[in-house]
């Protein structure tokens, strides 16, 4: 089991929404065709033959396709977020939709996704959160994950992620307001188990 992050904003356009509600994740690049079978050589070659710069630009296409399309795999896992939220995907297999291979669209080569669980990013376990504010547009968990669940693994208890954060002086009433804010939406949500979260997590808080 293996616990991948892909941000949400190929060639620059935001499609959380569309992940979320099309069960999918996809990755840009477009040009290079079906890398279904491709190795590392043939990737770079159809890269540059693309107009890729050679260099740091280059390297940095070829490892996130790399990781996309065969070190990901059919059963791991995948985060995406928002502003406020963490989203928890079962990933399926790699498809290349040759459709969306324009540069105007870039959604071509995608994975299909079951979206398993949504938390609130105050609520993620903090090495994850962590992970999540680095730049890389793909990159694979390297930490320590629990042998099962990790569904249950990600959400941090929060009197770890609210309180203890306060006063150690790494978020101000401001944000602790905001996080707080952002539970008590979830209150209304029509996911019992999200609004049965909110609720336990709003009374720790509390106390």
């Amino acid at each position: 089991m293996k616990l991948f992050q892909v941000k949400t904003e190929p060639l620059g356009v935001e499609r959380v929404q569309e992940f979320l509600e099309d069960n999918y994740v996809c990755i840009g690049y477009t040009g290079v065709g079906d890398l279904a079978n491709a190795g590392k050589e043939e990737m770079r070659k159809r890269l540059v033959l693309t107009g890729t710069p050679e260099g740091a630009e280059l390297d940095a296409a070829l490892d996130n396709l790399q990781i996309f399309v065969h070190d990901m795999q059919d059963g791991d896992y995948v985060l995406i977020t928002d502003e406020e939220w963490a989203y928890l995907g079962d990933l399926g297999d790699y498809f290349y939709a040759d459709t969306f291979d324009s540069a105007e669209d870039g959604r071509c080569h995608r994975r299909g996704v079951t979206w398993l669980k949504s938390v609130p990013l105050v609520m993620l376990h903090h090495a994850l959160r962590e992970w999540l504010t680095g730049e890389a547009v793909i990159s694979q968990y390297t930490g320590t994950l629990p042998g099962a669940r990790l569904d249950l693994w990600i959400t941090e208890s929060t009197t770890e992620s609210l309180v203890s954060a306060k006063t150690a002086g790494k978020v101000d009433d401001e944000l602790v307001a905001e996080a707080l804010a952002v539970l008590k939406a979830a209150l209304q949500s029509e996911d019992a188990e999200r609004r049965e979260r909110a609720a336990i997590a709003i009374l720790q808080y509390a106390k």
